[in-house]
């Protein structure tokens, strides 16, 4: 599974991941406690796949980030918490991303993303972010 099939659903705490497509919208499963929930086309759904950060030169795309965090943690959960305060929550986005633009990127942004990442990291999914990463370079590479 890819992050192409991993949404954050505006109101709703957590991850979703998508189970199939209905006539009014889809039915998703929560990562957190596997609660299935019908979602409707007018709620606002994000996939993970087309979310970015913002730098100041280009936007990043948040696998990359999550790929960043997990070169620098090992692996492991973040060495910082969402609820840490907003001093050392940009300080440690400033080690992950050097030049993500401050006036851009809050510090609520910030929480999403260290929360995305340790939800993902506890259910095995960032070795599906490097496989998705290795498989893309071996298409270039044939290319």
């Amino acid at each position: 599974m890819s992050l192409d099939k991993i949404l954050a659903i505006s109101g709703k705490p957590g991850l979703y991941k998508l189970i199939t497509q209905t006539r009014g919208g889809f039915v998703a499963e929560s990562l957190i406690d596997n609660k299935r929930l019908s979602v409707s086309i007018r709620q606002n759904v994000s996939i993970l796949s087309e979310i970015a950060i913002y730098t100041l030169t280009e936007e990043i795309p948040l696998k990359q980030v999550f790929l960043n965090i997990s070169k620098k943690e090992s692996g492991a959960q973040t060495s910082v918490k969402s609820k840490d305060s907003k001093d050392k929550l940009e300080e440690y986005f400033f080690d992950i991303l050097p030049d993500y633009d401050e006036d851009r990127v809050y510090a609520s942004d910030i929480k999403k993303v260290i929360q995305w990442y340790n939800l993902l990291q506890q259910q095995n999914m960032l070795e599906l972010l490097k496989d998705e990463d290795e498989e893309k370079v071996a298409t270039d590479e044939e290319e």
